[in-house]
């Protein structure tokens, strides 16, 4: 997924095969375990309790989102990000 595709922060969705809708609290989240990274679009919260604690946040993939249920705030604070980001993401890609 490219960056200017990401789902703002504060998103509400409905992840395939999950009972209860989550929140989206970060984007492009990177996972390292045992010297192996993983990426994920997302990391979200359950919703409406939202963060009850690290063991309920989950990691998700804009392909796992069913239904979005309401779009997060965006701002050009968030447009300055998004650009700052693909950039960034570009470069460590061309550093390949």
């Amino acid at each position: 997924m490219k960056i200017t595709e990401a789902l703002p922060v504060g998103t509400v969705v409905k992840l395939r095969n999950a009972e209860k809708r989550a929140v989206i609290m970060g984007i492009f989240q990177q996972v390292e375990e045992n010297g192996n990274k993983e990426f994920f679009d997302y990391m979200g919260v359950p919703y409406p309790e939202g963060f009850i604690g690290a063991e309920n946040t989950v990691l998700f993939q804009q392909s796992d989102v069913e239904t979005v249920f309401s779009l997060g705030f965006s701002d050009i604070e968030r447009q300055s990000f998004v650009l700052d980001a693909g950039k960034h993401m570009s470069n460590d890609k061309n550093a390949e």
